[in-house]
Parts: C-alpha cells; sequence; structure tokens
C-alpha cells in the first residue's frame, strides 16, 4: 500500500517540473517555470529551505543529484539552452560549471553510474545529447552526439555499470566489465541505445514501437542478473517495457505495459528496479509491479494534489 507520508510547500512562483531526492533521501531540490531551483532539508517530515539557486533565464526543466562519494552536486537544465552544475561547499551552494553547448532547450540531464566518475548527459531540443566529463582541476571534456534524434531530444536514462549476468557468471576475484551505455527518447518517436567504444560514442539499437513523441526513458537498475530493462512513454499514451536477455543486448523486446488515455510524461524505476512509477497528463501516478508469470500489474495509483491514495483490485485490474 502507497500512502503519501509528507506534503512540501516549495513557494516556486508557477508550475513546477521536477522533484528529486538525493541519494539518502534527506533532501528535495526542485525546479519550476518561475526560472528557480530550490533545495529543501526534508529529514523527520518537516522542510527547511536550504537553497534557492538562481542562474537561468527560463523554464527549468529537471534537476539532477550526483552520487553522494563527488560530494553535494545537483544539475539542472533549462529552456535557456544552459546547464548549471552546483557544488555545496561549506554549507552554501555555488555555480560549478555552466555549460552553454546546445543552440535550443535542453529537456533533460541524467547523471551516469558513480563507477565511471563525474559524467552527465544532457538532451536537447536541437536534437544532440551532450556528454560532460569532471577531469579534475575545475576542467570539463565535452562530448558531443549530433543529430541523436532528429526534431529533439526529450529524455536520457543511463545504463547501471554492472554488465547483465555479471552476478551469475563473474569468475571470483575478477573485476566486472564496465561499459558506459544509455538510452535517449525523442520527437523522432524513437527510443535509442548509446554506446561507448575506444572514447567515441554510437547508436547501438534504435527501438520502434511509439507512434508519437517519446516523453520519458527510464533504463531500470539492476544487480547483475540477465536481463536488462527499459521503460519507455510518449504523447502517444502508451508505456512499454523493453526487456533484453541476450548477452550481445542486441535484441530488444517490447511488451505494452497500459495504454492511457492523455499523455504519458515520465517513468521512474524504484531503487531495486522491479517496480514503475508512471505519472502522466491524467494527474495520475500509477505504480506497476511484474507478477511471477512475467505480466505487469497495476499495484496503487495516487491522485496528485490531492493525497489520496487508492489500491487498485483484481476486478478493477481486469476492467482496465
Amino acid at each position: 500500500m502507497v500512502s503519501v507520508i509528507n506534503t512540501v510547500d516549495t513557494s516556486h512562483e508557477d508550475m513546477i517540473h521536477d522533484a528529486q531526492m538525493d541519494y539518502y533521501g534527506t533532501r528535495l531540490a526542485t525546479c519550476s517555470s518561475d526560472r528557480t531551483v530550490k533545495i529543501f532539508d526534508v529529514r523527520n517530515g518537516g522542510q527547511i529551505l536550504v537553497a534557492d539557486l538562481r542562474g537561468h533565464e527560463g523554464p527549468v526543466w529537471q534537476v539532477a543529484w550526483a552520487h553522494p562519494m563527488f560530494g553535494n552536486i545537483l544539475a539542472s537544465c533549462s529552456y535557456d539552452r544552459k546547464v548549471i552544475i552546483w557544488k555545496e561547499d561549506n554549507g552554501s551552494w555555488d555555480k560549478m560549471y555552466e555549460y552553454t553547448g546546445h543552440e535550443s532547450s535542453v529537456n533533460s540531464v541524467c547523471w551516469g553510474p558513480y563507477e565511471f566518475g563525474l559524467i552527465l548527459a544532457c538532451g536537447s531540443s536541437d536534437g544532440a545529447i551532450s556528454l560532460l566529463t569532471f577531469t579534475g582541476d575545475q576542467q570539463w571534456d565535452v562530448k558531443k552526439i549530433s543529430n541523436a534524434h532528429t526534431i529533439g531530444c526529450n529524455a536520457v536514462s543511463w545504463a547501471p555499470a554492472v554488465v547483465p549476468g555479471s552476478l551469475i557468471d563473474q569468475p571470483s576475484g575478477q573485476k566486472p566489465n564496465y561499459v558506459k551505455r544509455f538510452v535517449s527518447g525523442g520527437c523522432d518517436n524513437l527510443v535509442k541505445l548509446w554506446k561507448e567504444e575506444d572514447g567515441q560514442w554510437k547508436e547501438d539499437q534504435k527501438l520502434e514501437a511509439h507512434s508519437d513523441w517519446v516523453r520519458d526513458v527510464g533504463w531500470a537498475p539492476s544487480i547483475g542478473l540477465p536481463t536488462s530493462t527499459i521503460a519507455s512513454c510518449s504523447q502517444d499514451g502508451r508505456v512499454f517495457i523493453w526487456t533484453c536477455d541476450d548477452p550481445a543486448g542486441n535484441t530488444w523486446t517490447p511488451e505494452l505495459l497500459h495504454k492511457f488515455n492523455d499523455v504519458v510524461w515520465h517513468v521512474s524505476w524504484s531503487i531495486t528496479g522491479n517496480i514503475l512509477a508512471v505519472s502522466g497528463g491524467d494527474n495520475k501516478v500509477t505504480l506497476w509491479k511484474e507478477s511471477m508469470d512475467g505480466r505487469w500489474a497495476c499495484i496503487s495509483d495516487v491522485s496528485k494534489g490531492q493525497g489520496a491514495v487508492s489500491t487498485i483490485t483484481d476486478t478493477q485490474q481486469t476492467e482496465q
């Protein structure tokens, strides 16, 4: 059963586009059309505004926390074509780096697994995806995949560093072989997989199932089991679960999770990778879980803003 345990009054002056908890679940970052990013301490059900970050000149679409081993670092991206990386030093937040290499709105930012160091993927409406890597001494290396998605890229999500099947196949004492990979979704209705080979980024797979813009993609966390899983959602109201069982990663099979009556904006995996949260234009968040027979079922839905939670019964599930 899902319950609403806390609501946060952010005092944003316009629509909130994203809200992300940090690694420990003690801080919440929010961003808004009011051009600000806010950070709250939300320990013990309270809320204390600890930072009000101003640096963007347009609506801020997304925020992303880096892994805490690098300190308190937050990335934000905006309609103003900028990506700003913020860092906390002795209690005060300042700009660590500002990236202005895109020609249009930057719609999505996602930090890579900590095993790769500080690396940020950024997807933009100019169709390009940028990879920003911290090389030390306040320097950032920039690699750009031009024309990754025609008309624009809406979302990026990293694959786990853990190679599929390594939990079972890994010889003891041997270090796992890490591969940098991520998935993106765009206005060309495509989901694309990217892989780094010899320092260069190459398109690895092109997944086709959606009939309208892909709004969000999420690569499920993994502990090294043989199956890789990706969720994608679209303007077409559909959410697909893509799975790949072959170690080479070449064959991906789509399964329709559900057809909603409205645009689906976001998909988000639980930390264990077995529950998927879906939110869309119907103002609801639904939670989905895979059953033992491999079928996905809705286990609860939350009406946004109401705090009301209902658990879907088996009869309702069959009616849907």
